[in-house]
This record gives C-alpha cells, structure tokens and sequence, in this order.
C-alpha cells in the first residue's frame, strides 16, 4: 500500500517533464495518490498548447484539469469548486509557480520596473497565499502544502535578481502561513532545489556555470537529480513528515551550507 492511497491533491505549476512539479507528481501518483491538475490558460481556445502539453503527462492518472491565472480570482475559485466536487476534502496542494517578465529578470535588482516588481512578487508570492485561503477550507487535518524555492531567496545568486526578492518573500510567507494554519492541523513547507534544467533555469543567467559549482563545491561533488527532488518533496507531503512545518528543506548535495571552497577545489586552483 502506498503512503498516498486514498489521498488526494491539487497540483499547480507543471510546465514540461523538466519542471519540479512533475518530478514530486511521479512519486506521489506512484505512491497511490489522487489529483487534480492546472495548466496555464491559453489564448487561442483552438489550439490549447497548454492544455495538450500537461494531458500528455497526466492523461493517464488525472482527475480533473483546469485553467489557471493565479492572478484571476473566478479561475482560482473554480479549481477550488472543482476539487471540491471531486474530493470532497483534500490532502495537499503543491504550488510550484513563479514569474518574472524577462526584462526585469534579466536586469540588475535596482533597475527593476515597478509594474515588473508588484507582477513578479504577485505570481511567485502572492499566489501561494491565494492558494492557502481557499485550500484551509477543503484540507483535512493533517493536510499540507508545498511550494519550491531557491537558494537564491536566501543568499545572492548573481543572475537570479528579482526572482531571488520573490524567492525570500516567498520563503517568509511560508512561515507565516505555517504559523497560522497550524492551529487547524495543516502544515506548510518548501522545497529548495539544486538547479535542474527546468523551463525557469534556462531564462536565469549562468546556469551551466552554477551546476558546474554545486558539482566542484558541495560535500557530495556532484549536483542532485530530478527524481531525487520528487521524492525529498512527496516525503515532506506525506503523513512521514507529520512533524515538519515552517521548513525549508534542501536538496542540494550540500551546496548551502558552504562559506568557501573545498580544500581541494582551493589546491586544485
């Protein structure tokens, strides 16, 4: 019997078969979990590339699918309502969204536009609290959320910029909200990954050089892989992790808790 038999979820945020929240999606479904899914809407109705790209993964095992704006309070009430008419109660939601538009990421922090800020800080942050008001009404006791962050929402990540601001908005968010659903039995966690060549990287600078230094300096020597993540992040979802909220949890090799290079990274220069 798996450790997701008879529980069920929402899903938000899978782009491709790179993202994170697919990697997480595998292990839970293959755990015996139930979900539903969102895509992000697409503009021409005839020719749903979003939609044709998520139920090419999930076709097999979804329960429902949806478009989602996050920043469209009718879609968010209508997954809710969905999910609500499927499941009754749920158990999780997995929130793995984030946003910048390109010139404002690509740019240094204090060339940020002030549109570019309130829209990156609303989809990456807003968004999860967005979530979290609607799912405290449908989770059951001992439910859960989780969201995916970065390293570079706690220390500068040269490249990560504006994303890096939404990353650490996120991450106190997520105490926050910990703190105060907790009283109701509900725990809220994050993830922070190694960088994965996920549909994000690739529009943040430097990502071959950044996996080349995980691999040079974290305790491990090497950089961590997808399925490794989908499981550190089906564990903090699951009924093993009972105990953990507020959490940030690392899968990174090691790589954040280094203040210089190893000793045989500094010999070998």
């Amino acid at each position: 019997m798996g450790l997701f038999e008879g529980k069920k979820g929402l899903v938000f945020g899978i782009a491709n078969d790179h993202s994170i929240a697919w990697a997480i999606t595998q292990q839970l479904h293959a755990e015996g979990a139930e979900m539903g899914f969102t895509h992000l809407p697409d503009k021409d109705p005839e020719r749903p590339r979003m939609e044709r790209r998520l139920r090419k993964l999930v076709d097999d095992f979804d329960k429902f699918i949806l478009p989602c704006d996050v920043q469209n309070e009718e879609n968010l009430d209508a997954v809710f309502a969905k999910a609500k008419e499927e499941f009754g109660e749920i158990d999780f939601v997995l929130h793995s969204i984030a946003y910048a538009p390109m010139d404002d990421l690509k740019g240094p922090v204090h060339n940020v536009s002030r549109d570019g800020f309130k829209l990156s800080m609303e989809i990456s942050c807003y968004s999860l609290i967005s979530l979290a008001s609607r799912a405290r009404k449908i989770l059951k006791p001992g439910g859960n959320i989780l969201s995916l962050t970065y390293l570079g929402g706690e220390k500068v990540i040269p490249g990560y910029n504006i994303m890096g601001v939404c990353k650490s908005a996120l991450e106190s968010t997520i105490e926050y909200l910990a703190n105060e659903l907790g009283p109701e039995g509900f725990r809220v966690n994050a993830l922070s990954a190694g960088p994965l060549k996920t549909l994000s990287s690739s529009a943040v600078g430097e990502f071959d050089q950044m996996t080349k230094l995980y691999e040079s300096f974290s305790p491990l020597r090497r950089n961590i892989t997808p399925e490794e993540v989908g499981k550190t992040g089906m564990f903090l979802m699951s009924d093993q992790a009972s105990g953990i909220s507020g959490e940030n949890l690392h899968v990174d090799a090691g790589y954040h808790i280094m203040g210089a290079p190893p000793h045989d990274v500094q010999s070998a220069n």
